[in-house]
């Protein structure tokens, strides 16, 4: 399953969930290989298996980046039909997870600015999950229900700080507190030097901080 909640303070950043393998199953760069060099030589299963791995990471990012669970969808379509274009391009020199890091935040950078084109900027929060989905996330199931209101007001409230950050404070601190990367290599995904990562990281956490200062401390006292 892909990961769904940041590390700061523990607080849980809204975004619906996919119960997918993880990403993890694919160990390494020669495994990586291997399975680009099936897709090349066009084995439909090969890419099948590379959609499955990744699909789950590739929505859960677009989300949290874009704040709109269907315009997600659409930019997750367009991410794994660029892979299967330009899969070819792909030199290894990162892991096939970071590249495809590289064009989510790329695609989603490029649906933001057609949003501001058309005068649409705006998002929708992520925690109004379908029962459905619901059901699906560990726990759900025995919190009573002011456990559960009280834990979707606070992830709405975190998801709406995370989308008044700017887009590219937001990229970096989503990739590095949620996904897990390292800031050299967000610098790299991001194609910005290492410290311009830490600054907009820093900036972010500060940011967001000071906006979630009540939230974090409702956290600490349950």
């Amino acid at each position: 399953m892909s990961k769904s909640s940041g590390r700061s303070g523990g607080i849980t950043l809204g975004a619906e969930e996919i119960p997918l393998e993880s990403t993890e199953a694919l160990t390494g760069r020669v495994q990586d290989r291997q399975l680009v060099a099936r897709c090349r030589e066009g084995d439909p299963e090969a890419f099948a298996r590379l959609v499955a791995l990744h699909e789950g990471m590739v929505f859960n990012l677009a989300a949290r980046l874009l704040g709109d669970r269907e315009e997600a969808r659409d930019v997750a379509q367009e991410v794994f039909l660029q892979v299967y274009r330009t899969l070819g391009r792909f030199e290894g020199r990162s892991s096939l997870r970071t590249w495809i890091y590289r064009i989510v935040v790329n695609q989603c950078h490029n649906r933001r600015r057609f949003w501001r084109r058309r005068r649409r900027d705006k998002e929708e929060p992520l925690d109004e999950r379908t029962g459905a989905s619901e059901a699906r996330l560990p726990g759900s199931g025995s919190a009573s229900p002011f456990d559960e209101a009280l834990r979707r007001e606070r992830a709405r409230r975190v998801q709406a700080a995370l989308l008044a950050l700017s887009f590219d404070h937001r990229a970096v601190l989503v990739l590095r507190e949620v996904e897990g990367l390292g800031c050299e290599e967000i610098a790299k995904l991001l194609g910005v030097a290492d410290g311009t990562v830490k600054s907009r990281l820093s900036r972010a956490r500060e940011v967001l901080r000071r906006r979630l200062v009540d939230v974090i401390g409702e956290g600490h006292r349950t």
